[in-house]
């Protein structure tokens, strides 16, 4: 993919200021100030690097976390930091904007770069990001005769408009790199390849002008459009997906650099999703492939997702984001993912010189089987990684030497000669999250109630002949719009037999609905991520006289994705009562009553200033639909990350202090059978010492008695090796142009780490011989050494950190006990506060 064979080659400098190399002077030195590209990779200040990069989006935590997360990204071997920028949080109503708190962009890029970090900068402002509406405000959508993301005057305005505002406010915050900031890359639009053929020529245009738009507002560091084929010079095309090392066909000109935008750690999930998984063995495989391939910048989106407060997740979408990222919901290390990561990161990095100065070439072995090298001829700068892309374990001899390849691996030889990682072998330690009921927060855990009004005709606000489209009628202030009507029945109308009932069908754009016939709930349907629209169908009790209907219809999220995002629709369409005498009454038309949103809402009962506006009774056990709770708290104990315990409610929206924590949807189970997300994040920054206030509304009816208040912690680590394993990567280091072992001894060993400076205050399993599970569920083989218990004890309890080597003659004193048998060894150990 580069234009020379050799990385001496000339660099291709653009005619964009966004490229352009400055010159400036420092103590005396001429230095390279900004960022460049060429086939090979970006120049960042004059220097090449390999860029390992992680999403983390600013909003989807609390600024008193921004300092951890970065942190722990950084000791995973990170060195850049991927952010959307959310339009529709900064400018909600159209020309006043919001930077405050967890929307606070220059603090959240500054703090990065006091790390040492670089930054890149997604715009957008389409974003897609499982955020309501791709990012896009609302107010956005009733510009007139708007068409989003093609070339549409109106469109175009409002999005140049908003991305030379952020670019502006980067620029006056000296955020660039080419300011001496730490932004390198931003991005403009986002995998809009996936739609632009709906839009024919007017989607080939807004490419075009798009890129051009974003390289003319002069930013000092390239641009970039992920999956973008027809990308405008000098905009750089990135890949998107699980595995960019084989499925990306490179950039669209050999002048531009290998860049992978998204590498997916796990897969987000929506209500009604059971688990989602990806292997740190899978992800770390995909990584090494890329770098083996050209790559020299690598992001995993998501690297900590966080969680969706208040209403800002996409249609369906739970309130935890990626929490198979290596740092999960709470900011604790997911281990193996972090560990195994980071070791590469530092294996790659032994391989750097190579990479950038020596030449590629590709030796194959057989089917799967293949040896890339990066090799400079009359020096000893050499790297290769040995691939085994097979489903079974292989051997190989490459240079007169025979190298073991576990299935699906690579192993990085940054000497070409020795192994220090391979991608299926992990030497990192595992760890199990647990989730610890609080004893102060729960004690006198008293919940109180105040039930909503079903609204009728003298209360409504909105008339009309039919139901009124509800995302166009909320305009994105709320989840909820009621639909009312009333109607007459004479005594011939009802059907003669008592066990005989009217039946109420309404056909509904999604997401949901909750039905009321005369003030009583009759049932509630919905629909799912994949299919918004469903048919509700329920037998109803109806009178002689006058009867109302009331139909409450929700959304659960906007769309974030697809053609046309101004053109969707959501709510009640067709609405009959089939069943009685005198035949089947379309209502569709029959004049309808809307009000949008609850009075809880309006009356804000979700802080301690408005819930003093309506009356609470006690509550105990299972309650109505449309129910308002309230209880106070105080702070758990210790410093571990706080969540609530939801399973025994259905479906609503909780929140601390008057802070949404986002919508919970327990009714919803995936096909396990159980509930795609129970626990939900309380920030430890939400939280005041005592006297806490949580309230939820719960829409179809729940148990607030079986709510707790939990901890979180992975404090239950361990770590599973065997003989075969190679030491830990950092057990080497380059020096004098070698790769040496400065661990003493090339043998594997069992490292172990408590977090948050917490010690190994118990040895809960220990066994050298044949034993197999996986962290909190190792059991004995047949062979086990006696000493192993009593021996990991004496490494390790009482320290934050213990490595137990994995040696034959520490744990089998008198002798091989079980010879002929490969040796592992399991740990598992409990880390805690120490009195």
């Amino acid at each position: 993919m580069t234009v020379t064979s050799t990385l001496n080659q000339v660099l291709f400098i653009t005619l964009a200021a966004s490229l352009m190399l400055l010159k400036v002077v420092n103590g005396g030195k001429l230095q390279n100030k900004g960022v460049v590209y060429d086939g090979r990779s970006l120049i960042i200040n004059g220097k090449r690097e390999l860029l390992f990069s992680g999403s983390i989006h600013y909003p989807r935590s609390p600024p008193e976390m921004w300092p951890d997360i970065i942190r722990k990204a950084k000791a995973g071997g990170l060195n850049v930091i991927q952010t959307y920028v959310f339009w529709n949080i900064h400018e909600p109503i159209q020309g006043q904007y919001n930077f405050k708190g967890n929307y606070d962009l220059v603090k959240f890029i500054k703090m990065i770069g006091e790390h040492n970090m670089y930054v890149t900068l997604r715009v957008g402002p389409f974003i897609e990001a499982e955020w309501n509406y791709g990012g896009f405000p609302y107010w956005l959508r009733e510009v007139s005769n708007i068409t989003f993301r093609s070339d549409n005057p109106p469109f175009k305005y409002h999005m140049k408009k908003f991305t030379k505002m952020i670019v502006n406010m980067m620029k006056d915050a000296n955020l660039y790199a080419s300011q001496g900031g730490p932004i390198i890359l931003s991005q403009i639009e986002n995998e809009y390849n996936n739609v632009e053929i709906a839009y024919k020529e007017l989607g080939t245009r807004y490419v075009q002008w798009a890129g051009n738009m974003a390289v003319g507002l002069g930013t000092g560091v390239p641009w970039v459009m992920c999956k973008q084929r027809d990308a405008p010079d000098p905009v750089i095309n990135t890949c998107n997906g699980r595995n960019c090392g084989d499925t990306f066909t490179g950039p669209n000109r050999p002048y531009k650099p290998t860049l992978w935008t998204e590498n997916w750690t796990a897969q987000y999930r929506v209500f009604g999703d059971p688990p989602s998984q990806r292997q740190a063995e899978d992800l770390a495989f995909s990584v090494a492939r890329f770098f083996s391939k050209n790559g020299t910048l690598a992001n995993y989106y998501m690297y900590y997702g966080g969680t969706n407060f208040g209403r800002t997740t996409s249609s369906f979408v739970t309130t935890r984001y990626y929490d198979e990222a290596p740092l999960d919901e709470y900011g604790l290390l997911k281990e193996p993912k972090w560990g195994h990561l980071r070791d590469l990161h530092a294996a790659l990095k032994l391989c750097k010189k190579a990479l950038f100065k020596g030449n590629p070439s590709v030796e194959t072995f057989g089917e799967g089987l293949e040896a890339r090298i990066y090799e400079k001829q009359g020096t000893n700068i050499c790297a290769a990684f040995l691939c085994n892309n097979n489903t079974v374990p292989e051997i190989i001899t490459f240079r007169d030497t025979k190298y073991y390849l576990p299935q699906h691996s690579i192993s990085i030889l940054p000497d070409c000669k020795t192994v220090v990682y391979n991608t299926q072998t992990v030497v990192a330690q595992h760890s199990s999250r647990n989730y610890v009921k609080s004893m102060i927060a729960n004690n006198n855990l008293q919940w109180e109630m105040s039930q909503e009004a079903i609204p009728g005709p003298d209360n409504a606000t909105l008339k009309s002949e039919i139901p009124l489209e509800l995302m166009g009628t909320t305009k994105d202030t709320t989840d909820y719009l009621w639909y009312t009507t009333s109607f007459e029945l004479g005594p011939f109308d009802l059907p003669f037999r008592k066990d005989v009932l009217p039946v109420l069908q309404v056909t509904n754009l999604g997401h949901l609905m909750h039905a009321f016939v005369n003030g009583q709930y009759v049932g509630s349907a919905h629909g799912s991520k994949t299919e918004k629209a469903f048919m509700f169908v329920k037998p109803i009790n109806l009178k002689t006289g006058l009867n109302q209907l009331s139909l409450l219809g929700a959304t659960v999220g906007f769309p974030d994705s697809g053609t046309y995002l101004e053109r969707r629709f959501a709510g009640v369409q067709t609405v009959t009562i089939k069943g009685l005498n005198s035949g089947t009454v379309d209502m569709s038309k029959n004049g309808w009553w809307h009000k949008v949103g609850l009075d809880g809402e309006k009356l804000h009962v979700f802080n301690q200033g408005g819930s003093h506006r309506v009356e609470w009774f006690k509550a105990k056990g299972l309650g109505p639909p449309l129910t308002w709770y309230k209880a106070y708290f105080d702070a758990p104990e210790g410093d571990d990350p706080v969540a609530i315990d939801l399973r025994t409610m259905s479906k609503g929206m909780a929140w601390i202090n008057g802070k949404s924590i986002g919508r919970y949807w327990s009714s919803y189970l995936s096909p396990l059978g159980v509930p795609s997300q129970s626990q939900y994040h309380i920030p430890r920054a939400f939280l005041k010492p005592t006297a806490n206030l949580v309230v939820l509304l719960e829409e179809i009816g729940g148990n607030p008695d079986g709510i707790e208040i939990l901890t979180a912690n992975r404090d239950t680590i361990c770590s599973f090796i065997t003989e075969n394993h190679p030491p830990n990567v950092n057990s080497w280091k380059r020096e004098d142009g070698k790769i040496q072992n400065i661990a003493g001894d090339a043998k594997p060993r069992a490292f172990l780490r408590c977090p948050a400076n917490k010690r190994i205050v118990q040895v809960q399993f220990a066994s050298y011989g044949n034993p197999s599970g996986f962290c909190g569920h190792f059991s004995r083989g047949n062979c086990s050494s006696p000493f192993s218990q009593k021996l990991v004890q004496t490494y390790c309890v009482g320290k934050t950190r213990c490595a137990v080597p994995m040696d034959e003659k520490i744990f089998n004193k008198d002798g091989d006990i079980c010879p002929g048998i490969f040796k592992t060894l399991a740990i598992q150990v409990q880390c805690g506060n120490s009195n």
